[in-house]
């Protein structure tokens, strides 16, 4: 099953490190970052999963709730949480989901056989409170995410959900962005009293709505 953006996720009953969830029920109305990893007890996952919770302040203070998956089991998961927790200095503050039935992960086409049939990819699909795929993303089990780059996608799809705003390239949260080309230069005094610098007709930038 493919996933495409604006789909709504597919909802899934699921044991995890801390107890069974269901998904949706789960997310309530926040925003969620589901991701998967190739395997427990490998090294480029122990540092995603400590990365991660180390930054769960800053997930927080964006309404964004956590989860990750493997298809290892349960028991593997549990061990490997005291592995993660010596090596990155971190403590776990996350559920991981044990899909050793391979559910999920078929749900949202997290094994790609040309590149693993025994393994989940790096899969990146960034949630939105109305259960819609908002972004995805996809990394080989040799390349290890960024999540600050993660953090600044959030803080772009949150920022384009409410304002009629576009971000830039490059851009990080507090710096200008672009007004949508639907919206007319009589409307902008009113969407957005910080004024606008028109560098060209379909390019138009104003300080950021929110800040």
């Amino acid at each position: 099953m493919t996933i495409r953006l604006g789909d709504i996720a597919p909802d899934f009953i699921a044991q995890t490190t801390m107890g069974e969830i269901s998904f949706h029920e789960w997310l309530g109305d926040k925003w969620g970052l589901l991701f998967s990893h190739p395997a427990d007890f490998t090294p480029v996952c122990t540092t995603e999963l400590g990365k991660t919770a180390a930054l769960m302040d800053e997930f927080e203070k964006r309404n964004v709730k956590v989860i990750a998956l493997s298809i290892d089991p349960l028991d593997s998961h549990l061990e490997w949480l005291k592995d993660i927790e010596q090596t990155q200095h971190v403590t776990m503050n996350f559920p991981i989901i044990a899909d050793e039935d391979r559910t999920v992960s078929g749900l949202y086409d997290m094994i790609h056989p040309n590149q693993t049939e025994k393994a989940t990819v790096r899969s990146v699909f960034i949630i939105a409170p109305d259960k819609k795929v908002k972004l995805t993303l996809t990394y080989p089990p040799s390349t290890g995410r960024n999540f600050m780059e993660i953090l600044r996608v959030i803080d772009s799809l949150q920022l384009t959900a409410y304002y009629s705003v576009a971000t830039p390239a490059d851009w990080n949260d507090g710096e200008d962005v672009i007004i949508l080309p639907s919206v007319s230069n009589a409307d902008i005094p009113e969407k957005f009293p910080k004024g606008h610098t028109e560098v060209r007709p379909y390019l138009r930038t104003t300080p950021q709505p929110n800040k």
